[in-house]
Formats: C-alpha cells, sequence, structure tokens
C-alpha cells in the first residue's frame, strides 16, 4: 500500500518529517516557522515533534 500524497496531516504526529512536502507544510503551519527553521530545529534535537516544538518556541 502506497502513502497518499494528498494527506494534510502527518502520517505520525509524534514525528516530523521533512522530507515529504505535505508534512513539512504541515508542520511550518503548526510551528508558525520557516522550512529552514523547521529543518534545523530537526537538525539539532531529532524528530520528535514535542522537542521541536520546544526548541522552535526558545528561538
Amino acid at each position: 500500500m502506497s502513502d497518499s500524497k494528498e494527506k494534510r496531516n502527518p502520517q505520525d504526529s509524534g514525528r516530523v518529517n521533512i522530507h515529504e512536502d505535505y508534512e513539512v507544510q504541515y508542520w511550518t503551519k503548526k510551528f508558525n516557522c520557516s522550512k529552514e527553521q523547521l529543518a534545523e530545529a530537526v537538525n539539532k534535537v531529532g524528530t520528535s515533534s514535542e522537542k521541536v516544538e520546544e526548541f522552535l518556541k526558545r528561538k
């Protein structure tokens, strides 16, 4: 079974996937940040959505 690229929400809401455009759009809107800021957060703290959110709030 293949993933639907028409999805609007992440497949796993506990993990940030910066390799799927629809997920990047979801997370940047949710966290009110740019793609670059989201990628930096994932590179610094990993893919946990809670940790990414905490990192972005500190910035």
